[in-house]
């Protein structure tokens, strides 16, 4: 049987290589070693069974490994309920220590939680203040332009006022001179008056 498997084995890895090679009758070889396999494992039925060997025969310090394979069996014929209850017991884990791993977690649970209120709160925090920044410039630019809007108020304000001015000096100035108009007109009339008398009296030296 032993041949069998080698001479079985050879031809089934010429199938695998031909295929991955992609020689030319891959597919043969292939289907050539596939069904060596199949007669193989076919042949392999019939093979008769490994016997055991009590190698304590030839090692007596063996012997003893025997009991504690038993010992193992009788072990494994527990529920794992119970090998389960055996093992925490081995390694000392007790109700307490499941109960204070139970409260550490809650503990650390709630501590996780707290920190994220807190990151919570830094976060709005730190919103709060930006929108006081904003705030802040905003109310700059409005300050800015209430004060070029009260720049261009003062000087509307002072123009107004220089064009009121000037307005009741050239009133003033138009009284003047119709003050001296009305002077000259008088002083003209007078003139008149004084020319005539003197035409008056020429003429009437003439006559005599």
């Amino acid at each position: 049987m032993a041949k069998l498997y080698g001479w079985g084995a050879a031809v089934v890895i010429l199938g695998a290589l031909f295929k991955l090679l992609h020689w030319q009758g891959a597919d043969y070889m292939l289907i050539v070693g596939l069904g060596t396999e199949s007669i193989i494992f076919f042949f392999s039925a019939f093979e008769k069974p490994h016997e055991e060997v009590d190698w304590s025969l030839v090692y007596p310090e063996l012997a003893g490994m025997e009991g504690d394979d038993d010992e193992k069996k009788k072990k494994s014929n527990l529920t794992p309920t119970q090998e389960l209850d055996n093992m925490l017991e081995e390694a000392k884990i007790n109700g307490a220590l499941i109960e204070s791993l139970g409260q550490g977690l809650t503990n650390f649970g709630e501590a996780a939680s707290k920190l994220n209120q807190t990151i919570e709160a830094a976060a709005s925090t730190q919103q709060y203040n930006e929108e006081v920044a904003k705030a802040a410039k905003n109310m700059e630019s409005l300050n800015a332009l209430y004060e070029v809007q009260l720049q261009s108020s003062n000087r509307q304000s002072e123009a107004s006022q220089a064009l009121v001015e000037s307005l009741a000096t050239t009133a003033e100035d138009s009284k003047r001179l119709q003050a001296e108009v009305a002077s000259l007109a008088q002083n003209l009339g007078a003139l008149n008056n004084v020319y005539g008398n003197m035409l008056s009296a020429m003429g009437g030296g003439n006559k005599s």
